[in-house]
């Protein structure tokens, strides 16, 4: 598979969120399209994802999936949008196993749609390709990590522990920006129509099976709460960008 290039990569972009907490910001619009300086924040992950040359897009929708529909049927921008949606929740593992009749690529790159990092997935590509990896997780490094949980790596970048969220910091640590690349084949075993959570069920299924970590100096950023929400729009307010 080291011959695979960007533009022969799908992305899978998760944006079922019921984004519960963003209730009185995001006027009934699912989580992801919130507005971001006149633009819904899905389009901004759209945009970086496709500056590296990826071009099919597998959008997980499950809450208001017509609204990311209608947006993304009317885009006119050369990229190809496909359309995965949940009669009901099924988790971010579900979602993905659901979404994969309609992934077309050996690997295929995974992303949150509430979150955003910066990482060079040109690079991740690469290291996901060199290590030979079932599944390879996007991380970087935060002072207290204690709001996502922390992940351990050994000397060949595998993982090999997931550390819950605690009220207790232990100093910096490495933390999941939510961003992803699987083989295709890797998503079998799991099976559909279930519920199952990416964090919880299917990459802890991986450790010491070809579950790597890359790590990126990026910072992320999130919406799940107004506060980081507004974080963020102040941000981009400011610098005009991420």
């Amino acid at each position: 598979m080291q011959d695979i290039k960007i533009e022969d990569v799908d992305t899978v972009i998760l944006c079922g969120g019921l984004g519960t907490r963003l209730k009185d910001v995001a006027k009934d619009l699912p989580k992801p399209m919130v507005d971001i300086q006149g633009k819904p924040f899905l389009d901004i992950i759209i945009d970086y994802i496709a500056s590296f040359g990826f071009r099919r897009f597998i959008l997980c929708s499950g809450y208001k999936a017509d609204v990311i529909a209608e947006h993304y049927k009317c885009k006119n921008d050369g990229l190809e949008y496909v359309f995965s949606e949940e009669d009901v929740p099924l988790g971010t593992g579900g979602a993905v196993v659901k979404a994969r009749n309609l992934i077309g690529s050996k690997v295929f790159l995974g992303l949150n749609g509430d979150s955003f990092c910066k990482v060079d997935l040109e690079k991740f590509l690469e290291f996901h390709l060199k290590k030979k990896a079932n599944v390879s997780i996007a991380l970087t490094s935060i002072d207290d990590p204690q709001d996502y949980g922390s992940i351990d790596l050994n000397e060949n970048q595998e993982i090999t522990r997931f550390n819950e969220k605690c009220s207790d910091s232990s100093g910096p640590g490495l933390i999941n920006t939510g961003i992803y690349l699987f083989n295709r084949r890797s998503m079998d075993s799991f099976p559909s129509n279930k519920k199952l959570s990416l964090e919880y069920n299917v990459f802890p299924s991986f450790v010491d099976k070809g579950l790597h970590g890359y790590m990126d100096s990026a910072q992320l950023y999130d919406i799940g709460t107004p506060q980081r929400l507004d974080i963020l729009r102040k941000i981009i307010q400011c610098d005009g960008e991420i």
